[in-house]
């Protein structure tokens, strides 16, 4: 399972897996507990993959922050999203010490932390994308 095939619904907690495309919408599975559900098709659904958090330089996929956390805590759960704001500002900080702090709010960290805990409980333990894998010319091609 890739992050790409991970997606979030608003209007919808937790994340959910992407399962086939339906007349209605997409069939997806809960990462929670399983449970599948249609996704109507006006639904604003978002690969995991797609998006990005604000820097003071250029945005950092989701993916890269996740990575982030994940080399940050040695593997494990990281703080509690129901955790003080000033906590949850903190603990963003030590891993993305570059976020933009007027346009990251406290929700979004929350978010984050919550995504990432979640993720990990369904065994992942890489977070790049498809594309991201390798870092090697793609095969066929000849450098000149």
């Amino acid at each position: 399972m890739e992050l790409k095939e991970i997606l979030a619904i608003t209007g919808q907690p937790g994340l959910y897996k992407y399962v086939a495309q339906s007349t209605r919408g997409v069939i997806v599975e809960s990462l929670l507990d399983g449970h599948r559900m249609n996704a109507s098709a006006n639904a604003r659904v978002s690969a995991l993959s797609d998006i990005s958090m604000f820097t003071e330089g250029e945005d950092i996929s989701l993916a890269d922050v996740f990575t982030r956390i994940y080399e940050h805590t040695g593997g494990k759960e990281a703080i509690n999203p129901k955790s003080t704001p000033e906590q949850l500002k903190a603990a963003f900080a030590e891993v993305v010490p570059e976020y933009d702090r007027d346009r990251v709010h406290v929700s979004d960290i929350k978010k984050c932390f919550s995504w990432y805990n979640l993720l990990l409980q369904a065994g992942f333990t890489e977070f790049k994308t498809a594309g991201e894998a390798s870092d090697e010319p793609a095969a066929g091609t000849d450098a000149k």
